[in-house]
């Protein structure tokens, strides 16, 4: 996965350096871009995809700087603890920890916290789907947007019709995520619990402004474009941007792929705009 990601120079931004964010479980680590030395910018908390299993932030190094470019936000990407040494709930409380602590550290993040986004790709857009489910439960931090780039929202089974038609042949196939499900999943879990599949949750009302992005070649297409659509339906201001032409993971490929180049800029430009109402 490193080596598929991981491939010419990284792309320039006028600062980028690794944190670390301490954690009940230790520290955890996390990179941050930032476009300007003289701004003080709103923040996008990422999470990388990887069906809580693989990648990193070196794999999700070029998406991010683009991110923050391009959008003139700070970015921190948080690499939290991965399946299957570490299973649900592990990750989310790690999201949940860098949250918290992105909050209450505006001064050495350099970034306006009074606006953050959760961003995530794949299994790292059901982290920040479920992020700000939590953060809404728990009386904040409080959070401006949520950009979900094809997400994880429920369980492969039963099969959706995206799942029966893109089960193999693509860059996400049903194999890899039975193997993610059987590393992630603890012993005991629940098919209603909505922090783990956000589309089961009870209630949606009241989150961020949600952009969902889903594309036709992904097993992951019909539950992507499920959860949009109960975001819309209670009430949440929900943008859903089906890319008909694009399978799993293609936002990672700005450089071989003209039309994710351009649907990066676009999120990013989605992001800015939305931090400026």
């Amino acid at each position: 996965m490193r080596a598929a990601f991981i491939q010419g120079e990284p792309e320039p931004i006028q600062t980028i350096h690794d944190v670390s964010i301490p954690s009940d479980y230790g520290t955890l680590p996390g990179r941050l871009y930032h476009p300007s030395t003289t701004e003080r910018l709103p923040l996008i908390l990422f999470f990388h995809g990887g069906g809580w299993t693989v990648n990193d932030l070196d794999t999700h190094d070029r998406l991010c700087t683009l991110l923050a470019k391009k959008s003139h936000s700070t970015l921190l990407a948080v690499d939290y603890r991965r399946a299957p040494e570490h299973k649900y709930p592990a990750a989310l409380e790690d999201a949940w920890t860098s949250l918290q602590w992105a909050a209450k550290n505006q001064e050495s993040l350099y970034a306006d916290t009074s606006k953050i986004a959760v961003a995530g790709d794949s299994s790292g857009g059901t982290l920040a789907a479920a992020l700000a489910l939590m953060a809404r439960d728990r009386g904040g931090p409080s959070l401006t947007q949520q950009i979900l780039i094809c997400p994880v929202t429920d369980y492969l089974e039963p099969a959706t019709g995206s799942y029966r038609d893109r089960a193999t042949g693509y860059s996400l196939n049903l194999p890899f995520m039975q193997w993610s499900w059987r590393n992630y999943l603890p012993a005991d879990w629940s098919r209603d619990d909505g922090y783990l599949f956000p589309l089961r949750a009870e209630d949606l009302h009241g989150l961020p402004t949600a952009l969902v992005i889903t594309a036709e070649f992904d097993p992951l297409r019909d539950e992507g474009a499920a959860y949009a659509q109960r975001l819309k339906e209670e009430g949440v201001p929900t943008d859903h941007w089906h890319y008909d032409d694009q399978m799993h993971g293609f936002a990672m490929q700005t450089r071989t792929i003209d039309r994710a180049q351009q649907a990066v800029h676009d999120v990013a430009t989605h992001i800015a705009s939305h931090f400026s109402d």
